[in-house]
């Protein structure tokens, strides 16, 4: 299993816009904005996929998380960037099914030309961007130090301690250590410069 580093986005950088389908069962096939949520206090957008088992092994700890962190005011968004063609699990019909297999409480959206994941330079999934209140970026990186392979418990502690600091409006350490996941499945032609094909 090969593993790909975030890229540990420049903190401060601001949240690029966006407007994704959401595939979640309950959302009617609506869209979603970033600006659909101006008035959160935080805002934590995810890059996750249906097959990775990164993903796999923190679904059900992250979607707790999600759902602990909303009454304080914590938005948080979920995209899958992944080239569906190559990857038929991570089609939009499929994160439909996931979304409702797993009881998601966050929108799941879905970036059919990798232009957001581009924008937001993922690498990965998860890949975690969270924003404070001013959509500036306070934290990248990973969960916890649990992977697929290791002993590590899911605990979630690096990113709740994030949104634990954004949410009380304290300074969160420049010391982050890069989330670690399978590598985002880019279409032909559109890999990014930032990362390696």
């Amino acid at each position: 299993m090969v593993s790909t580093a975030s890229t540990m986005q420049v903190l401060g950088s601001k949240a690029p816009a966006f407007t994704l389908p959401n595939t979640h069962p309950r959302s009617g096939g609506a869209t979603v904005s970033l600006s659909d949520y101006a008035d959160s206090k935080a805002l934590l957008v995810a890059f996750i996929c249906n097959h990775c088992p990164y993903v796999i092994h923190i679904r059900d700890a992250f979607n707790a998380f999600a759902q602990e962190y909303a009454p304080r005011g914590l938005t948080t968004i979920a995209i899958s960037a992944n080239d569906a063609d190559t990857h038929p699990d991570d089609a939009p019909e499929k994160m439909a099914e996931e979304a409702a297999r797993h009881g998601f409480g966050f929108p799941y959206l879905y970036d059919e030309d990798q232009a957001v994941a581009k924008a937001y330079r993922a690498a990965c999934t998860p890949d975690f961007f969270l924003f404070d209140e001013h959509r500036q970026l306070a934290y990248r990186g990973q969960f916890d130090a649990s992977r697929p392979k290791n002993s590590e418990p899911v605990t979630g502690i690096d990113l709740r301690n994030a949104a634990d600091a954004v949410l009380a409006g304290n300074a969160i350490s420049g010391e982050q250590i890069p989330s670690i996941g399978c590598n985002i499945k880019w279409k032909a032609g559109r890999e990014p410069d930032y990362f390696p094909t």
